[in-house]
């Protein structure tokens, strides 16, 4: 089941947040600790056909409660009164308010700045107070932060538990508690309405994580990194192995360290990974076997789980080259496009090395830049290119300019990219915010740049990880939809 908390702070404008959330969950939470005034809770709830869980929480338990205790208890008790199907209690407040009718008790347990510790204990202590559920919160900023609140919603007990992970693997938490059972996972009812940072909304539930069609038996595909490119990687991948009708789902992650991510991928039954290509220097060292690409740019985007352990592959370079040389064609004499080309680089990370690896091979002529001149050069000297200080770009000349900075700043001070330097004569391939254009893609195009399709390059790589996944063919046509549809709500 799904949960839309609504917040109300009117008495009478609560009744259109119930009736519009009953259109899109399976349970409402009514948060009293927003209104100035104590509610009919019975007036409100009326004709909601959802059933309604009420709370009433504390500021240290992430409410906004400002009166005394013994006014929350009353509240409490005469909204139980009204018949909800839950009332959300802390430990000491369930201490304190008796069963009442057929109202179930979920027992709460919070913690906004660091996990809880021995939940053991605490199904203990809810069992006491007569908990028919178990609610944990805590940060979940990292997947090792949301370990112990996945553990706690996963085990086996008398006590069905549910939980709240604040942070960027809250939605992680939320997709593998409904895989392993629990009774409901908490979301928005859409952007502006969460009631913590990065909650995910109904439809993004459903959209991009296709959280409705998880079972027991759905295997995941983990997802490394964050941000636009790694959002439209998980809705087209979801959207595809529905397509091909396996039961597979993406799973955000993001590991603090590699230090226990072997165990809990164990765990978790976790065989593939696809890591963003902003972030492909975060694991190539995971792996116990790595080819030849990956060992020499220090770049990954796919990892696989073989019987002599986990393999890292990089399939983004091959997927350039081929569009790269597709725009460039054959030079004279029937040249390879590449040959001789001045070619360069903005950008000092592991998907430039990733790049200049398979350039290299072809004889080009090539040169990297970027923001910070310390990482430049180290990235020049890994891979024995020639660097080019960034004051310098502007009198540096080239036929090919590859822009693989994510955080490139375009403007006129030190440190950021003036896009005059781009002129007609030029190949441009740039991946700020791949696989979807960016500003700096119509900064080409109105400098009558040719520009290198990323839309190609990004089908050929999540070709190459789609079958090596599931061993069939990506579904390009759809992909390729897909694409536009995300292109077009870009704009």
């Amino acid at each position: 089941m799904i949960c839309i908390s609504v917040t109300p702070t009117s008495r009478k404008l609560a009744k259109v947040d119930l009736l519009n959330a009953s259109r899109h969950c399976d349970l409402i939470e009514l948060c009293l600790d927003h209104l100035a005034k104590e509610p009919d809770v019975g007036e409100m709830i009326s004709g909601i056909d959802k059933p309604i869980l009420v709370s009433c929480r504390r500021v240290e338990d992430g409410g906004h409660w400002k009166g005394t205790d013994e006014d929350r208890f009353q509240w409490l008790r005469n909204a139980i009164v009204a018949g909800p199907a839950y009332v959300e209690l802390d430990l000491e407040t369930a201490k304190r308010i008796p069963r009442f009718g057929d109202t179930k008790r979920v027992v709460s347990y919070t913690s906004l700045d660091r996990p809880l510790n021995n939940v053991d204990s605490i199904f203990e202590e809810a069992a006491g107070v007569k908990a028919d559920v178990v609610k944990f919160t805590w940060p979940t900023t990292t997947l090792e932060a949301a370990w112990p609140l996945l553990v706690a919603v996963s085990k086996k007990s008398n006590l069905p538990a549910v939980g709240i992970g604040l942070g960027g693997s809250g939605i992680t938490f939320s997709l593998l508690g409904r895989r392993y059972g629990s009774p409901w996972i908490y979301a928005a009812l859409e952007k502006g309405m969460e009631t913590h940072p990065e909650q995910a909304t109904v439809w993004e539930l459903d959209e991009i994580y296709g959280w409705s069609g998880i079972g027991p038996k759905t295997r995941f595909v983990g997802v490394i990194g964050s941000g636009h490119a790694s959002i439209t990687m998980i809705k087209i991948l979801n959207r595809c192995f529905q397509e091909v009708d396996v039961d597979l789902r993406c799973l955000p992650l993001q590991p603090e360290s590699t230090g226990t991510l072997s165990k809990m991928l164990d765990i978790l039954k976790i065989k593939t990974m696809i890591i963003n290509p902003h972030v492909g220097d975060l694991l190539s060292n995971f792996a116990d076997q790595i080819e030849d690409s990956v060992q020499k740019s220090g770049y990954a985007d796919l990892l696989l789980k073989r019987p002599d352990g986990w393999h890292a592959y990089n399939c983004i370079s091959r997927a350039v080259l081929k569009s790269l040389e597709k725009s460039l064609g054959k030079g004279a004499d029937n040249e390879q496009p590449l040959d001789r080309r001045n070619v360069l680089l903005i950008g000092a990370n592991a998907l430039s090395k990733a790049i200049a690896h398979g350039i290299i091979r072809r004889q080009a002529v090539l040169s990297v830049t970027g923001p910070d001149d310390k990482l430049a050069q180290q990235t020049a000297k890994a891979m024995d290119i020639r660097y080019v200080p960034f004051a310098n770009l502007y009198d540096t000349l080239a036929d090919v300019v590859i822009i693989s900075e994510e955080n490139l700043a375009l403007g006129h001070r030190k440190q950021e990219f003036n896009s005059s330097y781009l002129r007609p004569h030029m190949t441009v391939l740039e991946f700020k915010d791949y696989p979807l254009p960016s500003v700096l893609t119509d900064e080409s195009r109105v400098r009558n740049c040719q520009l290198v399709d990323c839309i190609d390059i990004f089908l050929d790589q999540l070709g190459v990880q789609f079958k090596s996944i599931v061993g069939q063919e990506l579904p390009r046509d759809l992909t390729r939809d897909m694409l536009s549809e995300a292109m077009s709500e870009a704009l």
